[in-house]
């Protein structure tokens, strides 16, 4: 079994793919505009030194997203259990912060260097804090164009009528295509999740269960238990088991649904 990255699915890709293309425009037309606005109200710098305090925030800043992308995959604003936000985000806001001040420091000293100047960032830590502030913001941002992207492509690549909606499903080089109607169930198998398919296939994938229930949720996947999400349009029965517990009934498969979900128990109700 061949590892591979969280949310590898095409969907997954495209979402990263749109959003760096989308704050390299956004991102690059404020560091513009700061440009501009710097050149305006010193115009004791040369025109260069703006250019490359921006530039270089603007390349560190898209250079960073990576770690943004991967604190959504881990704990995404629509997963479940909601601690895993807290534990997760504001780590992961700490981290963007820190290697996009880092990044473009370095990178100016050595732009400065090259010219045989000195950049001098001045004392760390209290600059830091100030840039903190609005990398903070930014990453919530991205958090949410994450988010919103990923619901976007969701809708677009929903089946036109008679044609079967179909998922990727990667572990590591090995892919495979299937239809939804034919995930019955998605299981938790420690770091990755095992698709149960209509035909008795296992496939494994290398990805969160919470990545997964927020990407599929507009598919009509449900969460029920702290380790399995289900096809809500493929459920054949669901069967009380007391004490608010139920199980259920997708065919020869059972999956049980804890008195946890009671939001899930009412979405399976109502069919």
């Amino acid at each position: 079994m061949s590892g591979g990255c969280a949310g590898t699915s095409g969907t997954g890709w495209r979402n990263f793919l749109y959003s760096l293309a989308l704050a390299a425009v956004v991102v690059g037309t404020v560091n513009i505009v700061d440009v501009m606005t710097i050149h305006h109200e010193h115009p004791e710098y040369p025109l260069a030194a703006p250019i490359i305090w921006e530039g270089s925030s603007w390349l560190t800043w898209l250079a960073s997203m990576g770690i943004a992308w991967a604190a959504f995959r881990l704990a995404p604003p629509r997963g479940k259990p909601r601690w895993r936000l807290l534990a997760v985000h504001p780590a992961g806001a700490a981290l963007f912060s820190l290697a996009h001040v880092t990044g473009f420091v370095l990178l100016r000293k050595l732009v400065y260097g090259l010219a045989g100047a000195v950049y001098d960032f001045g004392p760390f830590w209290p600059h830091f804090a100030y840039e903190f502030g609005k990398d903070a913001f930014g990453y919530g941002l991205m958090i949410g164009g994450f988010a919103l992207n990923e619901h976007l492509l969701a809708l677009s690549g929903r089946a036109a009528p008679g044609k079967p909606s179909l998922y990727t499903i990667r572990d590591g080089a090995r892919i495979t295509r299937v239809a939804m109607v034919d995930i019955l169930a998605v299981a938790s198998a420690g770091n990755y999740v095992e698709f149960v398919l209509r035909d008795g296939r296992r496939p494994l994938m290398r990805t969160p269960l919470s990545a997964l229930e927020a990407e599929l949720g507009s598919q009509g996947f449900v969460r029920v238990h702290r380790s399995w999400l289900v096809n809500a349009m493929q459920m054949t029965g669901l069967k009380p088991e007391g004490s608010g517990d139920y199980t259920v009934e997708l065919g020869e498969l059972s999956v049980p649904l804890s008195r946890r979900f009671p939001e899930a128990l009412a979405k399976l109700r109502a069919g």
